[in-house]
């Protein structure tokens, strides 16, 4: 949800008030071009302004905005601290760390800076909006819903403000005020994808499929990396009955060891309303099969980044030495790119160097630590000797992203191999509650769970939550 407003490089609303008006001008101007994706003149332009205004907190806010949209995340956290080294209560560099904590560590580590950004400009929308994401990503429903409402009136035509309290109408499961509210922000007609997320998420919540399937179509085409939204697109076409459409776009995927217990089950659950129960069968037993977390090499699929791409070819072709000679060409390239250093942690896991790809998911982290990222990261770790190092992250993933429902889960299956069932059974129900209950890999394990604990009345209610969403037995024929 924090991603909704698309402002991690926006220029800030006003510049620190320091500087001639020669500097302000090409501040101004640097902060234009880079809006509009003119990088190589916005750096022309605050070389400029840097002999002007070397320790100007603008000039250090432009250089880190122009950092990151060009991808180079390390750098950029430098430039971020150099203009609050100049600044220390400039109000917009605040506001950029804070953003810049967020991705790294989590949305509850970054409240304290959107909070002193906020004491510094209580006014600035961009930091109520922002600060009222970050509360919200932190589970804080109450404490969101009162800086909403601060935002509603600093900026009452702010779309924003309505946005949010679409969110947490949604949260609260009151999905014809989410509808009423999204629609009034007009903010999904941006095309920005966690609008755009909420928009099919209300859809299904009404059983509107069709259209669902429609605003995933989009979303899955801009991120084809993106699993949960494979599996939404899968849920909403099955919704919408085209069992067709789910074998023909989904069977595939079956094949594939990266491949969901859930996505399973939906593609099994298609084949056996087309009648093709000999297709279903198989399917079906590894989807209720108990998981086993391997190591897989992900799948080429349309629309991937070049690099990405090309990677993963390599892998496929069993060409380790090559993939890691890419992975080494784009660090030198690119050595300040969260990115590619997680896309060359990827491509050394993959050509059997774990040391050298934790080193790269480490330097991918000080700026990016998104939980794909991380769960190879905990992987890693956990198969090349350091389990309690694979703990600790998998635990801080889970602080900095309580909402993460997979990142939960994954933390309920390592409580669960150490013997800790109270411990998985709590983290598993509240990936239940954030929307896993039709998976049964989750609610398969939250029955040993219970079963472990001797919580009958848990175990009947998980038993029979599988009955639901597992297909009758096939009658032998």
């Amino acid at each position: 949800m924090a991603a909704c407003s698309q402002t991690p490089v926006s220029a800030p609303r006003s510049g620190s008030g320091e500087g001639s008006p020669q500097f302000t001008r090409l501040i101004n101007d640097a902060n234009a071009a880079i809006d509009e994706g003119a990088l190589a003149a916005a750096g022309a332009t605050l070389d400029e302004a840097r002999a002007l205004g070397p320790e100007n907190p603008d000039l250090w806010l432009a250089i880190a905005r122009l950092r990151l949209r060009g991808g180079e995340h390390l750098t950029a956290l430098e430039a971020a601290d150099r203009a609050l080294a100049f600044g220390p209560d400039y109000a917009p560099a605040l506001r950029l760390r804070g953003l810049m904590v967020r991705d790294a560590h989590g949305a509850p580590d970054a409240l304290g800076w959107f909070d002193a950004a906020h004491v510094a400009d209580p006014e600035d929308a961009d930091i109520l909006a922002e600060y009222a994401a970050t509360l919200g990503d932190s589970g804080d429903a109450a404490a969101m819903l009162e800086g909403v409402r601060k935002l509603a009136e600093r900026a009452p035509n702010d779309p924003r403000a309505l946005y949010f309290q679409a969110v947490l109408a949604a949260r609260g499961q009151e999905f014809v005020l989410a509808r009423s509210l999204l629609e009034r922000s007009r903010i999904t007609e941006r095309g920005i994808p966690a609008a755009m997320l909420l928009d099919a998420a209300i859809s299904l919540s009404q059983g509107n499929g069709e259209s669902a399937a429609a605003t995933l179509e989009t979303l899955t085409a801009r991120q084809p990396a993106n699993p949960r939204l494979r599996e939404l697109l899968a849920c909403a076409l099955m919704m919408g009955g085209q069992f067709q459409s789910v074998v023909t776009r989904f069977g595939p995927e079956a094949d594939l060891p990266e491949t969901s217990p859930y996505l399973l089950m939906l593609v099994a659950r298609a084949h056996e309303r087309l009648g093709n129960r000999a297709a279903a069968a198989p399917l079906l037993a590894r989807a209720y099969r108990p998981v086993r977390d391997e190591a897989a090499v992900l799948a080429l699929r349309d629309g991937l980044p070049q690099p990405t791409s090309n990677v993963r070819r390599a892998l496929w072709n069993g060409d380790r030495d090559g993939a890691a000679a890419q992975a080494r060409t784009l660090r030198l390239r690119f050595p300040a790119s969260a990115d590619v250093a997680a896309l060359a942690g990827d491509a050394l896991l993959g050509a059997g160097d774990p040391r050298a790809a934790l080193t790269d998911y480490a330097l991918a982290s000080e700026a990016r630590r998104p939980w794909p990222t991380a769960r190879k990261a905990v992987w890693t770790f956990a198969r090349h000797g350091n389990r309690a190092a694979a703990g600790v992250l998998l635990m801080r993933q889970v602080k900095g992203e309580p909402r993460t429902a997979s990142a939960i889960i994954a933390l309920a299956r390592w409580k669960a191999n150490r013997g800790e069932w109270e411990r998985a059974a709590r983290l598993l129900d509240h990936a239940i509650g954030l929307g896993a209950g039709h998976d049964p890999a989750v609610l398969g394990l939250r029955l040993r769970a219970a079963l472990a604990m001797g919580d009958r009345q848990a175990a009947e209610k998980m038993a029979a939550l599988l009955a639901e969403i597992r297909p009758r037995k096939f009658a032998a024929r």
